[in-house]
């Protein structure tokens, strides 16, 4: 461990950033307890060849040096943050907040043990006016980087800023109703145009600050909520129930993106490598194609399953039909996994 100073009131671990990609991968399955089960399952998974998008993983430790800080971010942290995403930068080609090919980042939260509906998402960060602009250009697809934008302004301005995105949502079907859309993938290039514009202002209004367009005010922002998220109300009520000690922290993973909502060749989706109610051997999962991870958990469409079994007396097209090759890459990666982790697996992917 590094030493305090006489004014440091916090201790950062001699590490404190762990990163991931096919070329170098800095943690492993056995390290829960620092990089979150998340985190250490993303190294794992990277290390085995499978095919993780980089990006690192922040210790549990720097959660407890965060709260010793006042709420703050450690400035040696905030390097090593730096240095991980020049990496990712790196390998992939992209810049985090550049305007012509920008680098868009997920960030999630993860603590050593499973805490359902404890923990928190956000996707495409990086994503402002002029970003957005540039993700455009470069995927040739206008429509899907202004939803890309208009879902970020949704979970940001939830997880980060306080806000109810209930309003949104309404505002969400208010335009629906307007233009006679059932769902929300007849929105059209402009409509989520207009539906950013109205997002923005109803965030202001509704919180008093600005949604930032500073991608790095974006990042800082997202990370500080998450460790502030270890000290939520209902994180708190959760660990006290389960036994927890609340100096565990949780993890912090900032991943680079892909996308499942780019169009119709584009899918998203949850799996189990067995049955979950019966533990039969069968394949058992679902999807939606054009979507983010969120879509298939929310309840906002319904998905189809992933098996042609699965589909069969039904009207739903099964991803084994639809993305046949996707479908086999999805069943050798299971395979897998089962195979190394010697138990069951829950998977999601795109």
């Amino acid at each position: 461990m590094t030493s305090k100073t006489e004014t440091q009131k916090y201790q950062l671990p001699q590490k404190s950033v762990y990163f991931f990609s096919k070329d170098q991968t800095e943690g492993n399955a056995s390290m829960k307890n620092i990089l979150g089960g998340k985190g250490a399952n993303l190294a794992e998974m990277t290390a085995l060849g499978l095919p993780v998008p980089p990006g690192f993983t922040i210790s549990t430790e720097v959660c407890q040096a965060f709260y010793e800080n006042n709420s703050q971010l450690p400035e040696e942290l905030k390097a090593d943050v730096l240095s991980a995403l020049s990496k990712v930068e790196a390998l992939l080609g992209k810049k985090f907040g550049d305007e012509s090919n920008p680098l868009l980042v997920s960030v999630r939260s993860g603590a050593r043990v499973s805490m359902p509906g404890m923990m928190d998402t956000i996707l495409n960060l990086g994503l402002n006016d002029k970003t957005v602009e540039g993700l455009a250009k470069a995927s040739d697809n206008p429509r899907f980087a202004w939803d890309s934008y208009r879902r970020f302004l949704t979970m940001y301005s939830n997880v980060v800023m306080g806000m109810n995105t209930s309003l949104l949502e309404v505002v969400l079907e208010d335009l629906k109703d307007e233009k006679g859309y059932k769902t929300d993938q007849e929105l059209q290039t402009e409509d989520l145009k207009a539906l950013v514009d109205k997002y923005k202002r109803q965030i202001l209004q509704n919180t008093g600050k600005t949604f930032p367009l500073d991608p790095m005010e974006q990042l800082w922002g997202a990370i500080s909520a998450f460790f502030k998220s270890w000290n939520s109300a209902r994180a708190i009520t959760y660990r006290n129930l389960h036994g927890y000690p609340s100096n565990w922290g949780t993890a912090v993973n900032v991943q680079s993106m892909v996308f499942g909502n780019m169009g119709d060749r584009c899918a998203t989706g949850v799996a189990f490598t067995r049955n979950p109610s019966t533990g039969e051997k069968l394949f058992f999962g679902e999807y939606l194609i054009n979507a983010q991870g969120e879509d298939v958990v929310a309840g906002i469409r319904t998905p189809n399953p992933i098996t042609k079994e699965a589909a069969q007396g039904t009207n739903l097209v099964s991803l084994e039909e639809a993305m046949p090759a996707a479908y086999q890459d999805l069943v050798e990666v299971y395979k897998k996994l089962e195979d190394h982790y010697r138990d069951m697996q829950d998977i999601e992917f795109t």
